[in-house]
């Protein structure tokens, strides 16, 4: 894939993985990051853990703890009741409160599981299988990814973030590993961050822009 080796070339691929969280862990910050920039979200998970040493105390905590304790992310008010009520959900499902038992699933069937859950969306599921140390075959999409792919055309400008997970993974080949997929994660997000900006993208310093149709149209910001 053009994008992907060019991309990877601007970045040094492979990309190293910036989390070994276990699974359940994973599953808690990928909650709190919703909406919320990485820095106050890593800090509110950091508060989370030194107040409540272990899930099982969140799970039964009272919502004021927990929401005092994330008060610096997006919404607190419905992470922390969210963040207890899939908990105990996964408890009561699994049987116990951990997460390690999906590395015995497939990819597919492991997101599947985490799914089911009201709260779960597809950036969840693909977070926590590609980020935690399950390190498995999965494509998280930001906001940045699912960007800078309209942009280029990967994905329509009518697809949302959801129906994009499934779209740009089934571009991707099937030989790829899990470190593959994070690289093109990594780097597509990167490249929204970094030039492929929201308001005025940087087009005359893109690798890309001979491939990207929007830019094509019309050449933005040096």
């Amino acid at each position: 894939m053009l994008v992907h080796a060019r991309l990877c070339t601007v970045y040094n691929c492979p990309i190293p993985y910036f989390s070994d969280l276990e699974p359940l862990s994973e599953l808690v910050s990928a909650l709190l990051s919703h909406r919320t920039r990485n820095a106050a979200s890593g800090k509110a998970f950091d508060a989370l853990r030194a107040r409540f040493p272990t899930w099982e105390e969140v799970m039964r905590a009272d919502l004021s703890e927990i929401e005092a304790a994330i008060a610096g992310v997006t919404w607190p008010e419905l992470k922390a009741p969210r963040i207890r009520t899939i908990l105990s959900a996964i408890e009561a499902r699994a049987g116990r409160l951990s997460l390690d038992f999906l590395a015995e699933l497939s990819p597919e069937d492991a997101r599947a599981w985490l799914e089911q859950f009201p709260g779960i969306g597809p950036k969840t599921s693909a977070a926590v299988l590609a980020f935690s140390s399950l390190r498995m075959r999965a494509l998280p999409v930001d906001s940045h990814h699912h960007r800078v792919a309209q942009r280029l055309g990967l994905i329509g400008p009518r697809i949302g973030l959801g129906p994009a997970h499934v779209i740009l993974l089934l571009q991707l080949p099937d030989t790829w590993t899990a470190q593959d997929l994070y690289d093109n994660h990594e780097i597509l997000m990167m490249h929204g961050q970094k030039v492929c900006h929201h308001r005025r993208p940087a087009c005359g310093r893109c690798a890309l822009v001979d491939l990207c149709p929007s830019a094509l149209k019309e050449m933005r910001e040096p």
